[in-house]
């Protein structure tokens, strides 16, 4: 069975505390069945595009955005598999994010997850329309299956849809592609910016639709916000860290093309001492948000959002 997001190597929580292993494990379990269970059409002349639709989501990953989703619910007083629907949008509009930027046009990687990306697989047409198709399907499944009262829903919607947005998903895409060649020339602000939208902002909207369906407002819902934006801050920190450090096994894709392409990254402008003090800082600055959000309305602890935090900082690929 797949393990989820969490760091292998600490002490066993207290046992007033749930095991986060258990708790972990549980939302990716219930989530993977769920996402295998998205087949999308029976139309026999829409099955290859399905087929590619579906070797790309589920090829893998740490799944992070959807397990974030379910575990915020659970600590605004939801059961983490009332929002399995949104949970899936977001991995679809991620999904979507990482066919369209292997292609050629884009970054130009050969290899996703160890295995050869959508477009090697299926041509660059069908990778094209099967990010294009996960949009509509994801929100289609915020919009017609995810529970909530009409305004959780439509809040919910537009917080995924504004991640994707101009300032948002796509807009950081545009100004990364158009600072590629800068490398350690790229200002901070810049960089900044860049993975604000292009990363962090999926994160966010991750976070703040676990906590809006499940009724969250006010204070800790702000909170969560910040935690959640620093968190995909650190994420691409890391990231960035791993391209230039990690092999091409080790990470599932090509490494080192970063400082190939001379791609503005937090290691090109801070250099690798520097961005890993960048990462402490961003994962020190998560968990100070976390104080805010506990005890949350419930009374739930945060205690797996914590663990979130240290994997995302401490992961290996």
């Amino acid at each position: 069975m797949a393990r989820g997001p969490y760091p292998r190597s600490r002490p066993a929580p207290p046992e007033s505390e749930p095991s986060w292993d258990a708790v972990w494990e549980s939302h990716r379990s219930a989530f993977e069945g769920y996402l295998e269970g998205l087949y999308f059409s029976a139309e026999p002349r829409l099955s290859r595009l399905v087929e590619a639709m579906r070797y790309s989501m589920l090829g893998g990953g740490k799944r992070v955005r959807p397990t974030l989703c379910m575990e915020v619910a659970r600590v605004f007083g939801a059961d983490p598999e009332r929002v399995l629907p949104a949970a899936a949008a977001v991995e679809l509009i991620h999904t979507y994010s990482l066919i369209h930027d292997d292609l050629p046009a884009m970054d130009d990687d050969d290899y996703r997850r160890g295995r050869p990306t959508t477009h090697k697989k299926y041509g660059e047409a069908l990778a094209i329309l099967s990010g294009d198709a996960f949009f509509g399907e994801a929100m289609m499944l915020v919009t017609g299956e995810q529970e909530g009262t009409p305004e959780q829903r439509l809040e919910a919607a537009h917080a995924l849809a504004a991640a994707t947005s101009v300032e948002g998903m796509v807009g950081g895409q545009v100004i990364d592609v158009e600072s590629t060649g800068a490398g350690s020339g790229a200002d901070p602000e810049t960089l900044s910016l860049i993975h604000g939208f292009k990363t962090g902002a999926l994160i966010r909207a991750s976070a703040r639709m676990g906590a809006v369906l499940a009724g969250g407002r006010g204070g800790p819902l702000e909170a969560i916000g910040v935690y959640a934006g620093e968190l995909g801050l650190c994420f691409q920190i890391v990231d960035d860290l791993l391209n230039a450090t990690a092999t091409a096994d080790e990470l599932g894709k090509s490494a080192g093309s970063d400082a190939e392409k001379a791609k503005a990254t937090f290691v090109g402008v801070y250099g690798l001492d520097g961005a890993r003090g960048e990462a402490d800082a961003a994962l020190d600055r998560a968990l100070g948000a976390l104080e805010k959000v506990e005890p949350a309305p419930t009374g739930e602890k945060t205690g797996g959002l914590r663990e979130l935090a240290l994997f995302v900082r401490n992961r290996g690929s």
